[in-house]
């Protein structure tokens, strides 16, 4: 199993050879941070370096942190958490649902047509995580953001306009809980993480997938498929996302640094990271739509078809959380509550 100590020295080697800029060497802590998309995608562009260059000023320096875009220090993306629980890295960003079952309550979140606004989810999210996880699901790590993405979109061969027309589909869906959509609404549900979405649409492993407009540019799966299909009001699903750190890593540092640390974090970070990752669904469509591509956007009355067929999944979702000790009604009640109030 690789230890810390050889991972460092791969990151160093990585750093070299792939030129990645540090100032490490001149700051009193040095910190690794590791994602699986490519830098210059959404997430590690417009979020994560955004708050890690905002964290390394703060500290006037005394703080560095290296990242790392896919995967390059090693590892697939299911174990990023565990490669920071472990101490292998510092800072993870990763998808929950790609350790399908380790974080139930977040999955409130990724219900079908649950969430209307990134934002407003984004703010629940946080509020629910200090109240209900930090000290249970996410313990053994530092949780400093949480968040979600836009409307998720169907992206795939053929038109699909009706959840008939799902019949005989293989569609990759983010989570277990879009896996369990999927399949109710007639899908062939395929799990896998997102980096191996284009490999498959373009062997024909999959028909289709469920990713947000933001993401498609990173991936070029709007080259691949040419059909895609929205919603109108609530979004047909989203998946939940968390910057975590090192425990150890952030109890080493100087009450003055945490404070950075938290200062950069939390509840404004998390609506900021929502928000911005939504505000790129635009250009992404965009992009589709210069391509030709055929963008179907279901009407409220289409989409509240599919709501309508959705609906056991919140019923098997509650039984599920009510088998593992937790109110799953009540989860869903205060994040519909917490997401009307958020201004």
């Amino acid at each position: 199993m690789t230890n810390r100590r050889t991972l460092l020295g791969l990151a160093g080697a990585a750093a070299m050879v792939l030129g990645i800029s540090t100032a490490a060497s001149a700051a009193e802590h040095e910190f690794n941070l590791q994602s699986f998309l490519p830098a210059q995608a959404t997430i590690p562009h417009m979020i994560i370096d955004v708050w890690a260059d905002k964290v390394e000023e703060a500290s006037g320096g005394r703080i560095a942190i290296t990242r790392y875009a896919s995967m390059q220090l090693g590892g697939k993306p299911p174990e990023l958490f565990d490669q920071v629980i472990d101490g292998l890295l510092d800072i993870t960003w990763n998808v929950n649902g790609y350790t399908p079952g380790r974080f139930p309550s977040t999955e409130v979140f990724e219900l079908p047509f649950m969430v209307t606004d990134a934002a407003a989810a984004s703010a629940a999210y946080w509020q629910m995580m200090e109240k209900h996880m930090m000290d249970t699901e996410f313990k053994d790590m530092k949780v400093l953001g949480v968040w979600v993405h836009g409307p998720g979109v169907i992206h795939a061969n053929k038109p699909v306009t009706a959840p008939a027309d799902f019949n005989g589909m293989k569609i990759r869906g983010a989570s277990r809980l879009v896996n369990a959509l999927l399949e109710q609404l007639g899908a062939t549900p395929v799990g896998m993480p997102v980096p191996a979405v284009p490999e498959a649409l373009s062997k024909g492993v999959i028909d289709g997938t469920t990713i947000p407009w933001e993401v498609t540019r990173a991936l070029k799966s709007s080259e691949l498929v040419h059909n895609h299909t929205e919603f109108t009001g609530p979004m047909l699903y989203t998946v939940t996302f968390v910057l975590a750190m090192n425990w150890d890593s952030y109890n080493a540092l100087p009450d003055d640094l945490k404070k950075v640390i938290d200062d950069n974090s939390g509840l404004g970070f998390s609506v900021f990271a929502g928000t911005t990752q939504a505000s790129e669904d635009d250009p992404g469509r965009d992009a589709a739509i210069a391509l030709g591509n055929n963008v179907i956007t279901l009407d409220a009355e289409q989409s509240a078809a599919w709501a309508e067929a959705a609906a056991p999944v919140y019923d098997a979702w509650v039984a599920d959380m009510n088998a593992k000790g937790i109110d799953g009604q009540a989860l869903i009640d205060e994040a519909k509550a917490l997401m009307a109030n958020y201004k």
